[in-house]
């Protein structure tokens, strides 16, 4: 599996994960694993998987120690993001946007094979599948002022 596509299910895990409480994130790392595939249109009408979990246990086992290792410390990539994201705290971003951030600003700081330029392009990139229109250079003014 590529770096881009762990990546990619890494922030939709991220992203679930968010929207609970803290004593049902860790079940929820488990149940990421058993929804079902799902299909949508792209813009020319042809179906299209838009996700698709099916992975060897190695790479899941990954996915779920990176999702851990990225929650571990999202109060300090918060306070990071906060220190630099003017007039927009972590409280008044869209999960999406935030989630990427979090994701790309724990791979800068904390992941010494992922080289901060990629971070940042596979940020940007995740942020126009996933974000709103903005997101793509709100994503990318934020992290070029991280870094």
């Amino acid at each position: 599996m590529t770096r881009s596509k762990m990546r990619e299910h890494c922030f939709k895990l991220l992203f679930c994960v968010d929207f609970y409480p803290a004593e049902e994130k860790e079940a929820q790392l488990i149940h990421y694993f058993e929804e079902p595939m799902e299909y949508d249109f792209d813009k020319e009408g042809k179906e299209e998987i838009i996700h698709d979990v099916s992975m060897s246990g190695e790479y899941a086992d990954q996915l779920r120690e990176r999702a851990k290792a990225v929650m571990s410390k999202i109060p300090e990539l918060d306070l990071k993001i906060n220190e630099v994201a003017e007039g927009w705290k972590t409280k008044r971003m869209g999960r999406a946007e935030l989630t990427i951030l979090r994701l790309a600003l724990y791979e800068i700081l904390f992941d010494d094979e992922v080289p901060e330029k990629v971070a940042i392009n596979e940020a940007v990139e995740l942020g126009k599948k996933f974000g709103g229109n903005e997101a793509p250079a709100f994503v990318n003014g934020v992290l070029a002022k991280l870094v």
